[in-house]
């Protein structure tokens, strides 16, 4: 659905914004493009939305290059970038009407229900009649939403879609990518929130001044990243007998044992330095009872994307869902 090979954009007496690009969108997928604030995330939509032009590379949206066939590709994709223009002095509803009225292929016999039912979409519909201006930034965002949804679409660019929401906003609009994803719509969604990345998304990709650090399923980044072992968590167990606790995960084949107070923690591996295949946590659970340790809690920590972007560019990172 998107597909871009050395993009790049830089503006003048300034590094580049966005550097060498080589970025691949699969059909269907729900697409998380991560990355910090000014990382080059919205650069990047706005060239594949044809709003700028890159300075060198390619891109193609929808099998089309852009932005030489732009009129063909926009009608077919619904977009949300740096949050909606809106005409204060008209209600969310009017709103949506003239976004609707400016789109050549709408039809406007069934503009009232077409519009009416993107406000529902997206939980507006009780504040349909409200001056725009009167909306909080939240309620904003759910109106942008609202138009870019006002038409069937094969793929929806999202720009930091949960700005400005509260956390039952976030979840409504977590459902509706989903909905939209299930009805065979391509998202594109950027964030600088991990948790929304991980909780909807099935591929990512991971920016960090400018350049692409690393992309695919997310499911395999973390074990693409950290390596196997890293991939397969860290076994935290709460005992009152920290020591035998460590002896008996040791003789099984943990590494990276250390012991805090009643918590013990250690590196579940690949497999074993023998060849046998890695230990089930459920047989250490039992192997620890069995030794006479005392378990009050057991259980698996898995590596998460906030891991995986830490160990590719050594930043911190906003991860507040």
């Amino acid at each position: 659905m998107i597909e871009t090979r050395g993009l790049t954009k830089t503006y003048r007496g300034a590094r580049p914004a966005v550097d060498g690009l080589d970025l691949a969108v699969p059909r269907g997928s729900v697409f998380g493009f991560l990355g910090p604030n000014g990382s080059g995330k919205t650069t990047t939509i706005r060239m594949l939305m044809g709003l700028i032009e890159p300075t060198a590379g390619t891109a193609r949206v929808l099998g089309r290059p852009m932005p030489g066939a732009v009129r063909e590709v926009l009608p077919r994709v619904g977009a949300l970038i740096e949050g909606p223009a809106l005409y204060g002095f008209l209600s969310g509803r009017d709103n949506l009407r003239r976004f609707d009225a400016a789109d050549p292929a709408a039809d406007p016999r069934t503009r009232t229900e077409r519009v009416g039912r993107a406000l529902e979409r997206v939980g507006l519909a009780a504040a349909a009649g409200k001056k725009a201006r009167a909306y909080s930034l939240g309620m904003k965002q759910r109106l942008g939403l609202a138009a870019a949804l006002l038409q069937p679409r094969e793929l929806l660019v999202l720009d930091e879609p949960t700005n400005g929401l509260d956390p039952q906003g976030m979840r409504e609009i977590r459902a509706l990518v989903r909905e939209l994803a299930a009805d065979g719509t391509t998202v594109f969604l950027s964030s600088h929130l991990l948790d929304e990345i991980e909780q909807v998304c099935t591929h990512a990709a991971v920016m960090a001044r400018g350049r692409l650090v690393t992309q695919g399923p997310v499911a395999g980044l973390t074990a693409a990243v950290l390596g196997p072992d890293g991939g397969r968590g860290r076994l935290t167990v709460t005992t009152p007998d920290p020591a035998d606790a460590v002896r008996v995960l040791k003789e099984h084949g943990l590494r990276g044992l250390r012991a805090d107070g009643d918590r013990v923690g250690g590196e579940l591996p690949a497999a074993l330095p023998d060849g046998a295949p890695p230990p089930d946590p459920a047989e250490l659970n039992a192997a620890l009872v069995r030794a006479g340790v005392r378990v009050r809690a057991f259980g698996t920590e898995r590596p998460s994307l906030e891991d995986v972007f830490v160990r590719l560019t050594g930043e911190g990172f906003d991860v507040a869902g």
